[in-house]
């Protein structure tokens, strides 16, 4: 049993990284938030005055601000959809015994440590080019005429290529997940005639409920500043400018950083509307 004195020892120690790690935080929310209310042009001598909510004002009446938010919303739902659905079923397949399971564990994991512009460069080059691509060589195997990947189909082409570096991590945290579930609550299932579809239904679904929402959780965080794909892949063309990437396109065009931040703060409001959103399902999930 702990003492007053270890207690306290203990959040002396723990003092130091605490203080760094908001310190990280906050200095960068905090610089954001007072450049938001500046006019601030670096290469016009930076600081030039105080414009109180001007930015605010002028990024939220952009004509590109609700189509960046719409497709903001699109490619974070249609990612999510693609890897939980997915990730179910490769968690499934991996959790067979099967020859070589451990190589194939690690082929089907390996793309989430891809770099997000090596993978955009991959699929943008190797895959979607419409002339040497070998989506481009199979749909002439086939018969047809290849598709312009990134022109013709561009946000589901960005869906498909953040989909594809996303997966694994869903699949690991649900594999993980059907690893726990108790073999002889299926066994028993079976044995009372449930058929395949009923025990996934009743038994298997049930139980991946939990990772299913913390798969949603942290993807959704890091989906909502997808940045990287995009610049090598569209930059923004063709509908699919996201907020993240309208923000950029807002500070390299206008050299405006106060113009920049409000839009980086309405990003932060977004996506903390998200995570709390989430975390109740999270939390109620948590709590069954």
């Amino acid at each position: 049993m702990s003492t007053k004195a270890s207690r306290s020892a203990a959040r002396l120690m723990l003092a130091p990284a605490v203080i760094l790690l908001l310190a990280w935080m906050l200095v960068p929310l905090t610089m954001t938030l007072v450049f938001s209310f500046q006019r601030n042009l670096p290469l016009r001598g930076g600081f030039l005055e105080w414009v109180g909510f001007e930015n605010y004002v002028r990024f939220v009446s952009s004509s590109a601000f609700w189509p960046a938010v719409q497709t903001t919303v699109v490619v974070v739902g249609g990612v999510l959809l693609i890897t939980v659905v997915l990730g179910i079923l490769l968690a499934l397949l991996l959790d067979q015994q099967m020859w070589g399971q451990g190589v194939v564990r690690i082929m089907v994991i390996a793309p989430f440590f891809v770099m997000p512009t090596v993978t955009g460069l991959v699929w943008k080059n190797m895959f979607m080019d419409p002339n040497n691509g070998l989506l481009a060589y199979l749909w002439r195997f086939f018969g047809g005429d290849p598709v312009v990947w990134l022109s013709d189909v561009p946000v589901f082409s960005l869906i498909l290529i953040v989909s594809w570096q996303w997966l694994p991590f869903a699949t690991l945290i649900l594999l993980t997940a059907m690893q726990s579930l108790d073999s002889d609550q299926l066994e028993a299932a079976e044995m009372d005639g449930a058929g395949t579809l009923s025990r996934f239904w009743h038994i298997i679904l049930p139980h991946l409920s939990r990772a299913i929402t913390i798969v949603i959780l942290i993807q959704t965080i890091f989906l909502l500043a997808i940045f990287a794909k995009i610049f090598v892949t569209t930059q923004g063309s063709f509908g699919t400018r996201t907020l993240t990437y309208l923000i950029y396109q807002r500070v390299l065009e206008s050299q405006n950083v106060g113009l920049g931040s409000a839009g980086g703060i309405y990003a932060v409001i977004l996506a903390n509307i998200f995570a709390l959103f989430l975390m109740r399902i999270v939390g109620k999930n948590l709590d069954r």
